[in-house]
């Protein structure tokens, strides 16, 4: 028997940076970083701007829709994913404007199921002290 099949999966470690990404996320929001000098939307997140170097950054909601941008499909597992591969790790560009990345759930890891540009919307995972961010396939949005 695999001696690594019982281990917890990894569990990310807030920073007095990252803390209201993570309140967000427990909070069920996806919240993003704003320039308050040049109104860009960063993530992740950071002290700076990357775009225009202002000091001023807050935090805002986001609105949770974004498009798949890019992926892979994860046939190994990493230490804690034991017996859960294949999985979709996904590159996800936010409707803000920023790229993420996340994993893809609610979709067959299979290149067939998995189309670039598709909309996608995030939902929360719970993991022990913290909840996570991923994405699943959003139903087609009408044009108003």
């Amino acid at each position: 028997m695999n001696a690594n099949k019982y281990k917890p999966k990894p569990v990310p470690v807030p920073t007095p940076v990252t803390q209201p990404f993570w309140d967000g996320t427990r909070a069920g929001e996806l919240r993003l970083q704003q320039c308050k000098a040049c109104l860009r939307h960063v993530m992740y997140p950071r002290l700076r701007c990357p775009q225009c170097g202002a000091a001023g950054m807050h935090w805002i909601r986001a609105t949770g829709r974004g498009r798949l941008y890019s992926y892979v499909i994860n046939h190994f597992a990493a230490p804690g994913w034991e017996g859960e591969t294949p999985y979709v790790i996904a590159v996800v560009e936010l409707e803000e404007g920023p790229r993420m990345l996340s994993n893809l759930v609610g979709v067959a890891p299979r290149p067939e199921c998995l189309t670039l540009d598709m909309p996608l919307e995030v939902v929360f995972e719970g993991r022990g002290d913290q909840t996570l961010p991923m994405f699943k396939p959003a139903p087609a949005r009408v044009p108003r």
